[in-house]
């Protein structure tokens, strides 16, 4: 069955940077488009950035722009999300999610569209 699984989360001081890690396994990861999320208690979960199964077309939210790199290695199905510039605002649950659709000029940014998930790993940034 399908399986992502983050990594790399953990404390941090604010403008300091992590590197999240998404390993997929269980599908064919080359027709999958990826993309994280966050969400805080209390909140809904919040875009933050997809790629699509190319890596060729990247899409990220205002809020992130920037500051944070999104790319993959399709060879170790596996997708990144570099943060830098880290905010105390960035604090929450990051989650990977998959969804094997990609047309050209679509950004799936909405939880809704996304058919897998993994089961999150906890950013803290503290100020």
């Amino acid at each position: 069955q399908v399986q992502l699984v983050e990594s790399g989360g953990g404390p941090v001081q604010g403008g300091g940077s992590l590197r999240l890690s998404c390993s997929a396994s269980g599908l064919t990861f080359t027709v999958y488009t990826i993309g994280w999320f966050r969400q805080v208690p209390g909140k809904e979960r919040e875009f933050v950035t997809t790629i699509s199964p190319s890596g060729g077309r990247i899409y990220y939210a205002d809020s992130v722009k920037g500051r944070f790199t999104i790319s993959r290695d399709n060879a170790k199905n596996t997708v990144f999300l570099q943060m830098n510039s880290l905010r105390p605002e960035d604090t929450a649950v990051y989650y990977c999610a998959a969804v094997p659709r990609y047309y050209s000029g679509i950004y799936y940014t909405r939880s809704s569209e996304y058919d897998y998930w993994g089961q999150g790993t906890q950013v803290t940034v503290s100020s």
